[in-house]
C-alpha cells in the first residue's frame, strides 16, 4: 500500500493476538481470525455491506490459497 501510515488509525483497528500460551497453529490461527476482523471492521466502517466484505475477503484468501505453492522456498 502507498499509503502514509497513521499510528493513531492503526492502533484503532489493529487487534493484538497474545503470544503465550499458544501453540503455533493456534497462533497463526488466531491472528489470522483477528487480522480478518479488524479488516472487515474497517471495511464496514468505510460503507461496504456485509455481502461486498464478505465477497472482497472470500476473494483475497482464494487467491492466497490459488498462488500457494507448497514446494516453494518462498514464504
Amino acid at each position: 500500500m502507498s499509503e502514509t501510515p497513521d499510528v493513531s488509525e492503526h492502533d484503532m483497528f489493529v487487534t493484538e493476538f497474545p503470544k503465550k500460551g499458544f501453540g503455533i497453529v493456534d497462533y497463526l490461527q488466531g491472528r489470522v481470525h483477528f487480522s480478518i476482523m479488524d479488516q472487515m471492521k474497517l471495511m464496514y466502517k468505510s460503507g461496504m455491506s456485509q455481502t461486498q466484505i464478505k465477497d472482497t475477503i472470500l476473494a483475497s484468501v482464494s487467491e492466497i490459497i490459488d498462488n500457494f505453492e507448497p514446494e516453494s522456498k518462498n514464504p
